[in-house]
């Protein structure tokens, strides 16, 4: 069947909220995606940050082949093996000490708000907390998570939304403290802010707000939904910052296509916020999902992903900062390890550009108001950046 008689069905059965692009894909192999047409790509978007390990990954697809023979489903009534390995693993690599697995990031979002509530709550028996959020930020579409994404575009046609929420400025810590009084019960943020155009927590504002955090017992939530899972080098972004959360947000490369999420929290948050009846989910951590985690995370291990990371995201930079260098119209780079953004003149729209992009053979996508993204699968070599850099090259060259 043709692309466009896929195309056609599509429209007249699913809900119109996505613009999305003339390509049905068929299969992936690797860090390349093929169409139904039989073209191939070149991946730089990895399921916006999500395929971590590529595509067909034997060992990982023979686990949740192994895992489907097994048992898919059997609900929170009861505990099975593959959510308490999996468990077990991410509270080893992040420090903290109790998870909830979700279906995906923006239900991380709404349990972390939810348990830094009742934390509160439990403190002082008051429902009135405030929560500081950041301009610029997005955490999800859900109701809770609009309530903390600081793009009022998203925000304004579902107002008003849940809770008391004030907005600081992003890597300005002097907006954070202006915003705190007694009934600030928890600072959200994303270390780095993807959504929004690709801006790194500077080392002096994380600090700063963890400081803060931990002066007024005021809890820090940590949105790695995005930067997190080795995306920067490190397993999670915060790492490299000498901070430490107190609730976590994850997901996205957390299963590296299967759809799973999960907030952490530390003991003391755990031990004083949710408590049976206060939460729940019907698919959250099934065995099926649990497998996912677990496999992934020992893939990680065993193959040295973070220490691969780090070496190609520098040729990656150097690369990008070449293309910067060498078109007046691409204003600035920035990002941390494989979570890249060119920032390009208003002139020059990104939406263009990466159509032209994928017209090449080339997945991209777009960030803030005119940002090329750059979060390929973690596996990439510098072959595959040289052949982004030269498919790119000869998109750019156009304008």
């Amino acid at each position: 069947m043709e692309a466009s008689s896929w195309i056609g069905r599509a429209e007249s059965h699913i809900l119109h909220t996505y613009n999305r692009h003339q390509i049905v894909w068929d299969h992936g192999e690797g860090v390349y995606l093929y169409d139904t047409e039989g073209k191939k790509y070149l991946d730089f978007a990895a399921g916006i940050a999500v395929m971590a390990l590529g595509y067909g990954d034997q060992e990982y697809e023979d686990a949740l082949k192994g895992q489907i023979s097994k048992i898919i489903h059997t609900s929170n009534l009861y505990y099975n093996q593959p959510m308490i390995d999996a468990a077990e693993k991410i509270c080893a690599v992040s420090g903290l000490d109790r998870v909830f697995f979700t279906n995906s990031g923006t239900e991380a979002i709404e349990g972390a708000v939810k348990a830094a509530k009742k934390y509160a709550y439990t403190k002082d028996g008051t429902t009135d907390h405030e929560i500081i959020a950041m301009g610029n930020s997005f955490h999800g579409r859900s109701l809770g998570a609009l309530a903390v994404t600081g793009n009022a575009h998203y925000r304004e046609p579902f107002e008003p939304l849940p809770g008391i929420v004030r907005f600081a400025e992003y890597n300005n810590l002097e907006s954070v403290k202006r915003l705190i009084n007694g009934k600030t019960c928890a600072i959200i943020l994303e270390t780095v802010q993807g959504e929004g155009g690709i801006y790194p927590a500077t080392e002096e504002f994380l600090e700063g707000v963890y400081g803060i955090c931990k002066e007024r017992d005021i809890l820090l939530i940590l949105d790695e939904i995005q930067c997190g899972m080795g995306r920067t080098g490190h397993m999670f972004a915060w790492q490299a910052y000498g901070v430490k959360p107190d609730i976590m947000a994850c997901a996205k490369a957390l299963g590296c296509g299967v759809p799973v999420g999960a907030f952490v929290m530390a003991g003391k948050v755990a031990e004083a916020s949710l408590k049976p009846g206060d939460h729940g989910t019907t698919y959250g951590g099934n065995p099926l999902a649990g497998a996912a985690v677990s496999k992934v995370l020992d893939i990680f291990k065993e193959r040295r992903i973070l220490s691969h990371v780090r070496e190609v995201s520098g040729y990656l930079a150097e690369q990008l900062e070449g293309i910067k260098d060498a078109y007046g119209f691409v204003k600035e780079r920035r990002g941390i390890g494989l979570m890249q953004g060119l920032e390009l003149d208003a002139a020059v729209p990104v939406g263009e550009v990466s159509a032209k992009a994928l017209e090449q053979g080339l997945v991209l996508i777009t960030a803030g108001k005119n940002v090329l993204r750059f979060v390929p699968p973690l596996i990439i070599g510098k072959e595959h950046v040289d052949e982004m850099a030269g498919k790119l090259k000869g998109v750019l060259g156009q304008y």
